[in-house]
């Protein structure tokens, strides 16, 4: 589900962009009743609600009643778009105020504001963000992320990779939601209905002798969930473990 990038258009038009410098943020010609941001907006409302693959310029021209190559004078390459459209929907995050509160408060609500970013758009799990877009979206939400272990003792280094350790998590469990969901809007049935068809047949092939631990854990975990997979069990679960693998760094220090 991954396997676009952001970081790939040139850097100083990315960078002037993002931070809206004057230069490139404002335009002036027959087209002034659009900007960067109306731009951006209309993008991430598109991929909100046909998936980034319905991302194009002329898709999006469309949707603003202009000319293609009118987009181009406010965001010349869909790469660049990208960046501003994640950075876009990292400049709106809700965030909770922790303050006062333990670390592990502090970080489950980082883990929580990042699930819901996935969940109200889903395409941003797609993007591969190892460059990230440097924007001040982003580096507002870094911010925030890094106050939620800071004054633990951590050095810098272990700061940066402790944030990185939870948003891989946060990030791998809206994969594992998305590839879900696909499945289910595919196949037109839920796990229960794929189970009710395929679990007595998969029953007749399974010698339990040669099995027994997988029979046993297997039939544990789909009484309990009614399914193979949890998605909130798997929340839950995965974000006790990663905040027991922080707590062992901390209590280090």
């Amino acid at each position: 589900m991954t396997g676009v990038r952001t970081g790939d258009a040139d850097p100083a038009q990315t960078l002037a962009l993002l931070w809206r410098e004057p230069a490139t943020a404002s335009r002036h010609g027959p087209a002034q009743r659009l900007s960067v941001d109306l731009v951006v907006d209309a993008a991430i409302a598109l991929a909100d609600s046909e998936g980034l693959a319905a991302v194009s310029m002329r898709r999006l021209a469309d949707r603003l009643s202009v000319a293609a190559m009118t987009l181009y004078t406010y965001v010349p390459t869909k790469s660049l778009l990208l960046d501003l459209m994640l950075d876009s929907v990292y400049a709106a995050m809700q965030r909770q105020d922790t303050s006062g509160q333990g670390w592990r408060r502090r970080v489950t609500a980082v883990a929580q504001e990042n699930r819901a970013l996935f969940e109200a758009h889903s395409w941003a799990v797609q993007v591969a963000s190892n460059r990230p877009p440097l924007g001040p979206g982003q580096l507002a939400k870094y911010e925030h992320e890094l106050s939620a272990l800071e004054g633990l003792g951590l050095s810098d280094i272990e700061q940066d990779a402790a944030v990185g350790y939870v948003l891989g998590f946060v990030r791998l469990y809206a994969i594992d939601v998305g590839s879900a969901r696909a499945a289910r809007r595919d196949s037109d049935v839920d796990d229960q209905q794929w189970w009710a068809v395929h679990g007595p047949l998969l029953a007749r092939l399974i010698d339990p002798a040669r099995f027994a631990t997988a029979v046993r854990v297997g039939a544990a975990a789909g009484a309990a969930h009614g399914s193979a997979w949890s998605a909130e069990h798997a929340w839950s679960f995965g974000l006790e473990r990663v905040l027991d693998g922080l707590a062992a760094l901390i209590e280090r220090q």
